[in-house]
């Protein structure tokens, strides 16, 4: 039964009833090494990669980017005049319009100051076509071999923008087929005066898997019913019909058509809709059901020449390295963020430290695929490999899960060994021979589970679960949650897991101080009393997990491993608890003639990756993820406002009892988004109304200040001074607010603090 119901779980992920994320990522991972083995590693010089790199955005080159139209008309006349290449594509959009001329203001004046001044005019007539870049762009554009590029938005804020091109496919084409296009909410395309002059264009949206990597770009996209086309796409398209025109002798362009493949039933399904390929010309490229094809990389970034448009700006580059090449116009400057995760590298280690890595400029992307495409050496995985996988694991898991009990543990690994052999050289020989993507990180971990299972079931399972209990969890949880825990042990594991927790940090201030102020053993003591206190409030009466002393500092966390529906409420409780109790700690450190302390405490809530993780020499019980860093952060800020304690805005909106403060809206080191940071008070009933005037005092103060209401804020805060003279809080505005004055703010000016370091 166990192992039907191995299988039955392998199958569910198969047909994709439920992704496992662990088979997804091996699966990857799979796929990129069988195709980093495969790849030629050689360079193809027929696509040329004119790189948009920091040598060209030099000042002493061509400057910084955009560029002006007429640096780019007048890039393209070198290309096509000088160094005669073929085609050129443009991995860029050129969406908004061309003012570096200057024309725009002198139209303004034109029509204002200077409308009766009749040699202005006049000079301005004579100047304008000149002046107009876009209009100097768009006419060079008409006729000449050039396609643009666009991608599509899925934002739910995603506006249009530009124009787009007319679609390859009209609406209607696929009729009731249900296949898997994306969904688009707006794009991002080139002004109308310069798509209408363009030959074609085509978007360079990539599919981005979930583990953030290219491997798959969209050949076709459905926008309000219409299809168009992939950027590498109409570049081949642009390149056939330009053969077909030489050998026809005619000077007419004409782009073959793109003719959706639509296999008959696979399996005996009457109901098989499967889009298999486009056909372009003699050219059949194969997509999968999400109407992607798989980028055939040839190997590490610089498998396609690169030329830096400085050298072309310049005229050094020999005319042979681009006549009658495809040259694609992208680029690789981080700053230009076409940067890519691709599963190939960029180098080896003699090309520098900088060379090395996964990263990948987005335009050799679409030369992998251009090349793949006029090569006809596409892999392909067609929507029928999803029934082939799932029935290869039904056969192999019934197989396997009546066969193994039945034979001795020598036989059984010998059995299973044999199985994953079988497996993985059917894949190898589909992928070589046929061209096909059978996946197979499913297979071999089905096998292999099936395997664990029935030799590892008793020891694991009936014989040591509950003797390793109290040693795994002892350490980190108070003694009578392990009872709890010991009571149903199928139930806990410290094996990782993501799950919303509470996390605590807390830090001495000036702790280097105290320990220069005391003998190494008085320094002891005061901290083991300090850590013993403050662990037994965080794991005694609030029932946190301790995590680890760093030092002086601990972490702790709340629900895990023991469930804790109020861990955001006990996390704040117990911050609030250590801050009294540190202060009838420095009653008695004081009387021993100890320095006193205190303390900074950061408390947030979040999802996170939690369980037993380290290195193979030492582990621990820990909790890791984005929560976690802000958690740490809140602590180290806890000192700038003069404050115990600093609360994310995930644990104070889960906290419904507690007073909250409001400190300040920041952005902290390694985060984009900007969080509201509180300050626990106490619970509602215990709060003198003085507080509760003064906090609605502050609150008001912070509204104004956001939005930029200078003298009210002052006012208010000479107010709460006088309500509060030993908050340092209150100075901090009054400080932040004459600075503002003096400062020139930008409208977008939303009052976040933004602070650089941890």
């Amino acid at each position: 039964m166990l192992g039907l119901l191995v299988v039955l779980l392998f199958v569910g992920h198969a047909a994709t009833f439920y992704k496992i994320g662990f088979i997804t990522q091996l699966e990857n991972i799979v796929y990129d090494t069988r195709l980093r083995l495969t790849m030629p590693a050689t360079v193809d010089d027929r696509i040329v990669i004119l790189d948009i790199d920091e040598r060209s955005l030099d000042p002493r080159a061509l400057g910084r980017w955009p560029w002006g139209r007429d640096k780019i008309v007048a890039i393209l006349q070198k290309l096509f005049d000088k160094y005669g290449v073929l085609l050129v594509g443009f991995d860029v959009v050129f969406a908004e319009p061309d003012e570096s001329s200057g024309l725009p203001v002198l139209e303004r004046l034109a029509k204002t100051r200077l409308k009766d001044i009749g040699p202005f005019q006049s000079a301005l007539k004579d100047l304008r076509p000149e002046l107009d870049y876009d209009a100097l762009f768009a006419n060079f554009l008409r006729g000449r071999p050039v396609v643009l590029g666009y991608y599509f938005n899925s934002d739910e804020n995603a506006v249009e923008s530009g124009a787009l091109p007319e679609p390859v496919l009209p609406p209607g084409t696929f009729g009731n087929r249900k296949i898997r296009f994306g969904i688009w909410k707006g794009y991002g395309a080139n002004l109308p005066e310069l798509q209408a002059s363009a030959v074609t264009a085509g978007h360079f949206n990539p599919q981005t898997d979930d583990d953030g990597v290219s491997r798959r770009v969209p050949m076709l996209v459905e926008y309000k019913g219409k299809y168009y086309e992939a950027f590498s796409l109409s570049l081949v398209r642009l390149y056939l019909g330009m053969q077909e025109a030489a050998r026809s002798g005619t000077k007419t362009v004409v782009l073959p058509k793109v003719v959706p493949g639509i296999a008959p039933e696979r399996f005996g399904s009457k109901n098989y809709t499967g889009l298999e390929w486009l056909e372009v010309g003699s050219r059949r490229i194969p997509v999968d059901d999400e109407v992607t094809t798989l980028v055939p990389y040839r190997g590490p970034r610089g498998s396609f020449p690169y030329i830096s448009l400085a050298d072309i700006w310049a005229d050094r580059v020999p005319a042979e390295k681009l006549k009658g090449k495809i040259a694609l116009i992208g680029a690789s400057a981080p700053g230009l963020f076409d940067l890519r995760s691709t599963p190939v590298g960029i180098g080896d280690a003699s090309s520098g430290p900088e060379k090395l890595g996964n990263v990948y400029p987005g335009v050799e992307i679409h030369a992998n695929l251009i090349a793949g495409m006029l090569d006809g050496k596409l892999k392909h995985k067609p929507p029928y490999m999803l029934g082939a996988e799932v029935l290869l694991l039904v056969v192999g898991g019934v197989v396997l899960t009546l066969l193994i009990p039945l034979l001795a543990p020598l036989w059984a690994t010998a059995a299973t060994v044999t199985g994953m052999a079988l497996i993985t050289l059917l894949d190898l020989g589909m992928w070589s021979y046929a061209g096909l993507v059978l996946p197979l990180a499913a297979s071999v971990l089905m096998t292999g589970t099936l395997y664990t299972v029935n030799m590892a079931y008793g020891y694991f399972v009936e014989t040591r679960s509950k003797r390793q209990f109290t040693e795994l969890f002892g350490q980190y949880v108070p003694p009578e949650l392990v009872v709890i825990m010991d009571e149903n042990p199928e139930q806990y594991t410290m094996a990782p897991k993501s799950t919303d927790l509470t996390i605590l940090f807390s830090d001495v201030r000036g702790f280097t101080s105290i320990s220069e102020a005391l003998s190494p053993e008085h320094l002891r003591e005061y901290i083991n009393e300090y850590l013993t206190d403050m662990s037994n409030i965080i794991r005694g009466k609030y029932r946190g997990t301790l995590d680890k002393y760093i030092g002086d500092a601990i972490m702790a966390f709340w629900n895990a491993p023991v469930e804790d529906k109020d861990h955001p409420r006990n996390g704040v409780l117990a911050a609030l608890e250590m801050l009294r109790e540190c202060d009838a700690l420095n009653e008695k450190f004081t009387a021993q003639g100890w320095p006193t302390l205190k303390i900074g405490i950061g408390v947030n809530s979040g999802n996170v990756r939690v369980g037993d993780m380290g290195s193979k020499q030492r582990k621990a019980y820990t909790a890791m993820g984005d929560a976690v860093n802000v958690a740490s952060r809140l602590e180290g800020r806890t000192k700038y406002y003069g404050v115990g304690i600093l609360v994310g805005e995930a644990t104070r909106t889960l906290v419904k009892d507690v007073v909250f403060k409001e400190i300040d809206k920041i952005k902290v080191k390694g985060k984009d988004e900007a969080v509201t940071i509180y300050e626990p008070m106490g619970l509602e009933a215990e709060i003198e109304k003085k507080l509760m005037d003064e906090l609605k005092l502050w609150h008001q103060t912070i509204r104004f200040y956001r939005s930029r209401q200078w003298d009210q804020v002052e006012v208010n805060l000479l107010n709460l001074q006088r309500m509060n003279p030993g908050c340092m809080l209150y100075g901090l505005y009054a400080q932040r607010v004459a600075e503002n004055r003096r400062a020139a703010l930008p409208e977008q000016w939303d009052g976040v603090t933004v602070f650089d370091e941890k």
